[in-house]
């Protein structure tokens, strides 16, 4: 049987290149909206988080209705951190529309997630968008497009994917690179021509992928996939199976049944092959499993999750300041949500820790981790996080360590000191090109990822906010040896109390400081960084004396410099192996692990002696 009334498509692309607001227009020149309605931009980023960051963390289904034809659009992550998403999505649909940006060309993340589509024979249409840019360079791209589909080995077919010009910002498409276009009509005509439909045997015994999972406190776990064979049924009995894993089948029943149609699920009491489907009742259900009819649980094969690359430890908020400003504080409540979060997120692993107090928290990247912390600093949790370590492996008796490809645009003046960064980051140069108009320097590396934290906010110093950095998980290679990242020290609090004028005048000659006036503070909480290395004791509290001569007014000629407000990601790069982040929802604070000064340093000069020895 042949769905001539239906096509699934995914929408993939680099990061940024435009993917949420082209599906905007998607919708709203595919009838979604009545006429009128007030809509808001990006409205698939329905994530508070996705908002603010102008990214994309989850897949998201949606529908779209085109001359009786309807449309299941995918909307996929463009970060690396969210790859994994990207590939299971890739499962369900039968093409995808690969965007390009008009001026930055394919990046990166367009040649992973090409290379996914192609290996799984996806039909691709090429969307070079935002060709309204001032510095659109569409010809260039369109054979930078088609050089990288030859570099990925792609059929005869495919190197001879339609190419569409488009401006998702203004909705519009045309098929010529010379024509702005004056709406999607193009893009949809080329999607119901070009897309084949999706096929399969309606008579037969249900077969159902089970692609992405979502959560609900209500029904609990939600299973979303393509039906590959037969018919599912609201209240059906079916069977739980995994292709990888060798699971005996295990019985379960369909409660609820959903499709999605515009922007929201509409429960259906049946559906048939080739249909995107939402269903609840089988609790146990993880991306993967394949759901079966009871006479026949055949499992359907299925791209294993991306292990994880990086670790961190989460712990309860144990400063003197524990309590004051978070709803959830225990390890209870950090424990319930960390593996609350395992039954949305398959690309998270959670494990206890050294102390019952503790949790090993490992993730695709810092993004995905620090997203993680951000959603539940949101939520009212109080916690503190450990510097992220990345995860070695055993191959061949030989320790090896994960590595990232990393493209960098920057502008040709600043291309020394990026360069002399990375070679002492132990990373390898594999190609250093100008760009068309000789300003601007596309350069790429393979580092070691652990050679990458911290590195970011540098390289945006170091390019003075012009550069672009993407990197990209590359495999495991051997270790390539010791390398310390941070040559600055630590400003530490050596006293309880609030920070004052006077003291911080005092202090911030020996460096940058991180707190303002009039701020509370405990022993052993970082207030500023020392730039020669090592940590020194500071009391930002000290208040002048004050006697005839002297009056309290007298503070206020004092110049203090502005104060450096770490965000998280900046905060997970900065801290060192002894140092720990504490993240409630009002505040973020660094601190070191061991409070007490005087602890501290004995600690530090047992540490020294170990290593002479």
């Amino acid at each position: 049987m042949k769905r001539e009334d239906l096509r699934n498509i995914a929408i993939i692309a680099h990061v940024d290149h435009g993917k949420t607001t082209l599906v905007d227009e998607m919708l709203k020149q595919g009838g979604v909206y009545r006429e009128n309605q007030a809509t808001e931009e990006r409205v698939m980023d329905n994530n508070a988080l996705e908002k603010e960051r102008g990214i994309t963390i989850l897949a998201k289904n949606t529908a779209v209705h085109y001359e009786g034809v309807k449309i299941n659009i995918i909307d996929t992550p463009g970060h690396a951190d969210f790859g994994g998403e990207v590939e299971r999505i890739l499962k369900m649909v039968n093409g995808v529309l690969l965007l390009v940006d008009a001026a930055e060309g394919p990046m990166p993340q367009t040649r992973f997630v090409l290379q996914r589509a192609l290996e799984l024979n996806h039909r691709v249409i090429v969307v070079i968008n935002k060709i309204d840019k001032p510095d659109a360079r569409l010809e260039e791209v369109e054979e930078e497009v088609l050089e990288l589909l030859m570099d990925l080995d792609a059929t005869d077919e495919q190197l001879d994917s339609p190419m569409i010009f488009c401006s998702g910002r203004a909705g519009t498409a045309s098929l010529s690179p010379f024509e702005p276009g004056t709406d999607l009509k193009p893009l949809f005509n080329t999607i119901l021509e070009y897309m084949p439909a999706p096929e399969g045997d309606e008579d037969g015994e249900l077969q159902l992928l089970v692609s992405s999972i979502d959560y609900n406190d209500y029904v609990g776990r939600i299973g979303i996939g393509r039906i590959e064979r037969g018919m599912i049924r609201q209240n059906q009995a079916a069977m739980i199976t995994n292709f990888h894993s060798g699971m005996t089948p295990k019985q379960t029943k369909i409660v609820s049944l959903y499709q999605i149609d515009g922007l929201s699920r509409v429960p259906v009491t049946e559906a048939k092959v080739g249909d995107i489907v939402c269903f609840s009742g089988a609790e146990d259900i993880t991306i993967g499993d394949t759901i079966t009819s009871l006479a026949c649980p055949e499992p359907l094969e299925f791209v294993k999750v991306s292990e994880p690359t990086m670790e961190m430890t989460f712990s309860v908020n144990d400063s003197p300041f524990a309590g004051r400003e978070g709803k959830y504080v225990t390890s209870r409540k950090l424990r319930e949500r960390l593996y609350r979060e395992l039954l949305k997120d398959v690309s998270l692993r959670v494990t206890d820790g050294e102390t019952t107090d503790s949790f090993k928290v490992a993730g695709r990247g810092e993004m995905h981790l620090s997203i993680l912390i951000e959603t539940m600093r949101r939520e009212g949790y109080e916690l503190t996080c450990s510097m992220p370590h990345v995860l070695f492996r055993e191959i061949d008796g030989q320790k090896h360590e994960p590595m990232e490809k990393v493209s960098l645009d920057v502008p040709c003046d600043y291309v020394g000191p990026v360069v002399e960064e990375l070679g002492r980051r132990k990373g390898e140069l594999l190609e250093m090109n100008p760009n068309s108009t000789g300003t601007r320097m596309r350069i790429e590396y393979l580092i070691p990822a652990r050679c990458l934290i911290g590195y970011r906010a540098m390289f945006m110093n170091a390019t003075r906010g012009e550069g672009i950095i993407n990197s990209l998980f590359a495999g495991y290679a051997p270790y390539r040896g010791d390398i310390s990242l941070r040559y600055t020290g630590s400003l530490v609090a050596s006293e309880d109390g609030e920070t004052t004028s006077y003291g911080l005048y005092n202090t911030q000659d020996r460096g940058s400081m991180f707190i303002g006036p009039a701020t509370p503070v405990y022993e052993g909480m970082i207030v500023g960084e020392n730039p020669k290395g090592g940590d020194i004791a500071v009391n930002p509290c000290k208040k002048k004396q004050l006697t005839a001569i002297r009056s309290a007014g007298a503070d206020e000629a004092l110049r203090l410099v502005t104060p450096v407000v770490f965000s998280l990601e900046e905060a997970i790069e900065f801290i060192a192996d002894d140092e720990l982040i504490e993240v409630t929802p009002k505040s973020i604070r660094l601190r070191k692990r061991i409070l007490n000064t005087e602890l501290r340093l004995k600690a530090e000069s047992r540490r020294k002696k170990g290593e002479i020895q």
